[in-house]
């Protein structure tokens, strides 16, 4: 398949996509600026999180044990109310990418937000981990016409499977990807289990991938090694940083090594054919 000027699968380079996430805490300036860092680092695209946060959560809703330490925010509602850009920031943000030859992505979290994308012409919609079972989601983002990428993180083989059979149903099932994950933050390297990866790949018969917790250089050329056609990892202007996502990413110099470690694995894998070669 394709995402803008990118083909997306086996055999083809993997697809690297820079989580900015809401690591912009709520500042169109620091967003562009991630925009420009991922470009910088050679990422092929560059990913946003769209979301209000009156319809996305109660006023009841607490924060996240790591939440509450990154940000001292009890409640989701009001942390989130500060990480929202509008409409016309992300229509900003999706021209700044396109002057910068970085492909827009954003994860949706409603209805509303899927409209956007679409009037923004995002060629990919993610889905979060969360939202694999939230069928008017995931019927109204198969829509579209766009890639779907979907996160695994939190799933139950039962969900996974489902949720792909609905997204086959919808007529979407040649344009999906499926993303392991482990929904731990940061996610430690004894739990990682990349192996899942070739293992997703052999049920579903789809491209896949890997969606990055760890604060690892070296796990998008392990993920590579294992067969990943994509990868999301998280990246921030300054991990140090308040806000619920800072301290489990990058940093614009390690997203750089992150990538190149991504793409020394490719070099590296080779061709497999066995025999003499030229050297």
């Amino acid at each position: 398949m394709t995402i803008g000027r990118h083909c997306v699968g086996p055999s083809q380079p993997a697809f690297i996509v820079a989580e900015a996430g809401v690591n912009h805490d709520g500042s169109l300036d620091k967003a562009l600026r991630l925009v420009d860092e991922a470009a910088d680092a050679g990422a092929d695209a560059v990913k946003f999180q769209m979301f209000r946060a009156d319809d996305l959560v109660t006023a009841t809703a607490e924060t996240a044990a790591y939440q509450r330490e990154a940000t001292r925010h009890s409640s989701q509602r009001d942390m989130l109310a500060r990480l929202e850009l509008s409409f016309e920031q992300f229509r900003t943000l999706r021209g700044h990418c396109d002057d910068r030859s970085i492909t827009f992505l954003a994860t949706p979290f409603g209805a509303r937000e899927i409209e956007w994308l679409t009037e923004l012409g995002a060629p990919a919609i993610k889905i979060a981990s969360t939202d694999l079972t939230n069928v008017p989601l995931l019927v109204r983002a198969a829509a579209t016409g766009a890639a779907l990428i979907l996160s695994t993180g939190v799933s139950d083989e039962r969900e996974i499977d489902d949720a792909v059979a609905l997204v086959k149903q919808e007529g979407a099932g040649d344009r999906l990807i499926l993303l392991h994950c482990v929904s731990a933050y940061p996610t430690p390297l004894s739990a990682i289990n990349l192996r899942a990866i070739a293992a997703l790949r052999r049920r579903y018969a789809v491209p896949c991938g890997l969606s990055d917790h760890t604060v690892s250089t070296h796990t998008g050329g392990w993920a590579v090694a294992s067969g990943a056609d994509v990868l999301e990892k998280h990246f921030t202007l300054d991990p140090s940083a308040p806000g619920p996502d800072h301290a489990m990413s990058l940093d614009p110099s390690q997203l750089t090594d992150y990538i190149r470690h991504v793409r020394d694995a490719e070099t590296a894998l080779g061709d497999g054919r066995v025999g003499l070669t030229e050297c």
